[in-house]
């Protein structure tokens, strides 16, 4: 694994991002909940996007210098699409977290388990995939028009070690909407008299 990293920079780049991530956003809330540093979370917490800007100039800049692309840039596509259509709600979700045990908030609210809410919010979540799914499409076609070569047809994507990746995510989505939104639309769960009674 260390000589895969060393041998590809970009992807130590991907480890590096994620990490970094988690680092500046538990920093950033540690720096609002605890030491009541409003300003300086601000700051940590606003440095989370510069990651996905270092990701994409970094994926750019390597095709552009000669390399042609491959797994690991397609990785890092799919991984920005994720950071920016489930970023805001992964720093919501922490942040409701943060609050909740350092500032005496309210407990973080639960998904919608019944009914509409719950049909609502898998079409909501399903929706976030498939944006993360649009924007990695779009990074790839980036890299592939700065590195100039043809884009390959649907058929040979899983052969390609970098289309790969769109064709994976283009099956996850597919998959999350079967199984999801598209089941609870369709079968939506009820609440049980149990629940009703509490």
């Amino acid at each position: 694994m260390g000589t895969l990293l060393n041998e590809n920079p970009l992807l130590l780049l991907i480890a590096a991002c994620e990490v970094g991530f988690w680092v500046l956003l538990g920093a950033g809330l540690f720096a609002r909940y605890v030491l009541r540093q409003r300003r300086l979370s601000t700051v940590l917490l606003l440095c989370v996007p510069l990651l996905d800007v270092v990701l994409v100039a970094a994926s750019i800049a390597d095709v552009a210098g000669g390399s042609q692309p491959g797994g690991t840039h397609g990785l890092a596509a799919i991984y920005l699409g994720f950071t920016v259509a489930f970023g805001h709600s992964m720093v919501r979700w922490a942040d409701a977290r943060f609050a909740h045990r350092f500032a005496g908030g309210p407990p973080p609210p639960r998904p919608p388990q019944h009914g509409t809410a719950k049909v609502v919010h898998e079409w909501r979540e399903w929706g976030k995939a498939a944006i993360a799914w649009a924007i990695a499409m779009g990074v790839m076609l980036v890299i592939a028009t700065v590195a100039r070569i043809g884009i390959p047809a649907p058929q040979v994507w899983f052969d390609d070690p970098f289309w790969s990746w769109a064709a994976r995510g283009g099956a996850v989505v597919a998959i999350w909407f079967v199984g999801w939104p598209l089941w609870v639309t369709l079968n939506p769960p009820r609440e049980k008299e149990a629940d009703r009674a509490r």
